[in-house]
């Protein structure tokens, strides 16, 4: 029997600190492997998005954060790996902690960029983030 295909929802954040640097991650696994990501991930059953971006965040950076607002939702599809993701995503600002790549399993880097000077491998997410940011 073929799996159902439906769409799963994941959550980002925008992270900005005082100096107008955007932290992004390299990711290891796919969706868009070797690509340059906001922080995130999946959202789990009866939890809701800000609470789940809270999580995964800490869960893979170490890092509180607070949330300012929702920036955007992206449709994350990518037919050539057959994903289909609904992602909110937020701008948010380091509350507490140190960032340390705390999952080196799925992220290879954790680096912040200056806002206008990202690598061009970016995951379409972060893409349409920074485009919303940017107005």
């Amino acid at each position: 029997m073929e799996k159902e295909k439906i769409p799963k929802v994941g959550v980002g954040a925008v992270i900005l600190d005082e100096s107008n640097r955007i932290l992004l991650v390299l990711r290891k696994k796919s969706p868009e492997a070797g690509c340059w990501s906001l922080p995130g991930g999946k959202v789990e059953y009866m939890e809701t998005v800000e609470n789940a971006v809270i999580r995964e965040i800490k869960e893979e950076l170490g890092i509180d954060i607070a949330i300012e607002r929702l920036l955007c939702v992206t449709n994350h599809i990518v037919q050539s790996e057959s994903v289909h993701w609904v992602a909110p995503t937020f701008v948010a600002h380091i509350a507490n902690g140190k960032v340390q790549n705390k999952e080196p399993h799925a992220l290879q880097e954790v680096q912040w960029f200056p806002i206008d000077d990202v690598p061009d491998n970016i995951t379409i997410t972060t893409e349409y983030a920074l485009e919303r940011l940017k107005g």
